[in-house]
Order: C-alpha cells, then sequence, then structure tokens
C-alpha cells in the first residue's frame, strides 16, 4: 500500500476507483466499501484509493463543541494497518484545515477528485456528505458522471443484529466496555498499538508483572476502565494476556497488560493489543484482594482466546 502525505504528492496511480472519508474503526461498513474498491479496480485495470483526513474534520471544525472531546477508535498507525490489511493500494492522507473546509462539493469533484486524480470511478457510503457546509452527497455524484466523465456509485449501509453500523456506535460501545458488541460492527477486534514497556506492578500490589503500553495519540478512544481479555502480537508471535485499563482523575488513561507467555519477546517491540472480552469493571489497586482477582482469571481467559 502507497502512502501519500497530501494530494501534491499523487503520482501514478492508475485508472483510479475512489472513495473518501475518515474511516475511523475501519469497520464493517468501510470494510464493504473498500472491497466494491477493490472488485472495480480489477475489472478497469485500476488501483483502489482512499482519501482521508488528518486531524479529524471534527476537530478543526468544532474545537469548542463537537470537536474537542472527540476520541478516536484509531490512532492514525493503527488505521494504516487496518487499511493495509484491507488490501487498498493507495491511501492520500490530507491535512484538514478550515481554509480546505470551505471547498465546494463539486469543486472538490471537479479539481480534487477528477483534474488531479483523473478518477475513474468515485465510491460513497450510505448517507455520505462532502464539501462545503456538507453539501455534497451522491446525488450530486451522479448528476455529475457525465459533466466530469467518471462512474459514480453508493455503497447501501450496513447492518449488525438489525442496527445500522456507524463509528459513533462503536465508540459508544468500546467508552462503555462493550467490547463483544464494538467487535462485530468492526468485524475485527478493538486494539491498542504501542511498544510495552517494563512497569514491575505500576501500583498493582503482589507478584504479577504488568508492562505498560503508553497511549502517544491524545485522541486515541480507550475502554470504560476494567480488566479485560485481550492477545498481544508482535510480528507472527501471539500470547493470550489481561489487560488493565485504570482512569486517573484528569481523565487520562494508563494500559498494564500481563502477557501470559514469551513476555521478553514483545518488550521494546511495535505490538497490536486486541480486545476480547471485560472480565471484570472498575478494579481498584487498594483492593486487599486484587492479586487474587487477577490470577484467578487466567484460566477463564486462556480458554476464551483460541
Amino acid at each position: 500500500m502507497r502512502i501519500f502525505r497530501g494530494l501534491e504528492e499523487v503520482s501514478g496511480i492508475r485508472n483510479p476507483v475512489v472513495t473518501t472519508g475518515s474511516f475511523d474503526g475501519v469497520h464493517i461498513g468501510h470494510k464493504t466499501i473498500l472491497n466494491r474498491l477493490k472488485m472495480l479496480a480489477e475489472k478497469y485495470n485500476g488501483e483502489s484509493v482512499l482519501i482521508t483526513f488528518h486531524p479529524h474534520p471534527r476537530k478543526v471544525l468544532y474545537p469548542d463543541t463537537a470537536g474537542k472531546n472527540l476520541k478516536l477508535i484509531n490512532s492514525q498507525e493503527e488505521k494504516l494497518k487496518l487499511l493495509r490489511e484491507a488490501g487498498l493500494d493507495n491511501v492520500i492522507i490530507v491535512e484538514f484545515t478550515k481554509e480546505f473546509s470551505r471547498i465546494t462539493s463539486e469543486e472538490f469533484v471537479s479539481e480534487y477528485l477528477c483534474k488531479i486524480l483523473k478518477s475513474k470511478v468515485i465510491v460513497v457510503g450510505f448517507n455520505h456528505h462532502f464539501g462545503f457546509n456538507q453539501e455534497g452527497d451522491y446525488k450530486h455524484l451522479w448528476q455529475w458522471q457525465e459533466k466530469y466523465n467518471f462512474e459514480a456509485e453508493e455503497i447501501p449501509e450496513q447492518e449488525v443484529r438489525h442496527e445500522t453500523v456507524s463509528s459513533t456506535k462503536i465508540r459508544k460501545a468500546i467508552g462503555e466496555g462493550y467490547i463483544q458488541r464494538a467487535n462485530a460492527y468492526l468485524d475485527h477486534y478493538y486494539m491498542i498499538m504501542g511498544i510495552p514497556a517494563i512497569s514491575g506492578t505500576s501500583g498493582l500490589p503482589g507478584r504479577m508483572k504488568f508492562v505498560s503500553i503508553p497511549i502517544t495519540e491524545e485522541s486515541k478512544l480507550m475502554p470504560s476502565p476494567g480488566l479485560y481479555a485481550v492477545s498481544v502480537l508482535t510480528g507472527q508471535i501471539r500470547s493470550k494476556a489481561m489487560a488493565f485499563i485504570h482512569k486517573y482523575p484528569d481523565g487520562n488513561s494508563e494500559v498494564l497488560v500481563n502477557i501470559f507467555e514469551n513476555e521478553d519477546q514483545f518488550i521494546g517491540k511495535n505490538c497490536s493489543v486486541l480486545f476480547h472480552k471485560k472480565i471484570y469493571g472498575v478494579v481498584s489497586p487498594d483492593d486487599p484482594r486484587i492479586e487474587y482477582r487477577l490470577s484467578s482469571v487466567v484460566d477463564e481467559i486462556s480458554d476464551l482466546i483460541f
């Protein structure tokens, strides 16, 4: 997968089949769009392309309201990993600014998607809007096809358990600790990427050894405090583990992970912590029974994770 930092860097994309959006979570709805891109790219001997934005548009447009406390399912590194795994050919990361937000929907299509990219097909998800004041949608794309020489296609909304999938619903599920529900919407495990560092017990009493996973992006969405069944991956190495999420009064969270096997092979390496299920609610480091409570769920977690 090629990564372009801005539209001005783009070159050498053959018969682009394009979609746009934040794609936070790269959830089942996003994957449906990406799969369609790949099919159309194969049909037209072209390449699949996602134009995505950083920072998230809401953080730029509404810094004091809707964007102020917006937490995202994925860090940028996590999103790129998921897009690569989905088989996307190209991702273009556009810096989202207030100036960029003033571009009209038709100008975005004519100047960026058609003149610069020379898009063969433009695919959007259900109810997708773009351009100044979110004025553009699929109906506009359909009307502009002949004028700007491209094909437009809309992907229907996707449902899981009779509910429409959205990044907003997934954020709510993760924030409330409903990891299994979030994973069903995502069609993969919610994850936290980071480099584990030795932390001893980090305030947790007893002999259980935990490593700390630093959170490098302030906007990264964290699960509600508690104990989770997780697995840890780096390269081809995988281990079952438990993750302890602790939230401080200032709102910051700490992620501590007890890796069941081959812990030394994970330290100092870029790892993915995959969340499977919440085991306990809030676990206080001051609980005199905490070591017993934590050690008693090791077998449960081992049986849960294959």
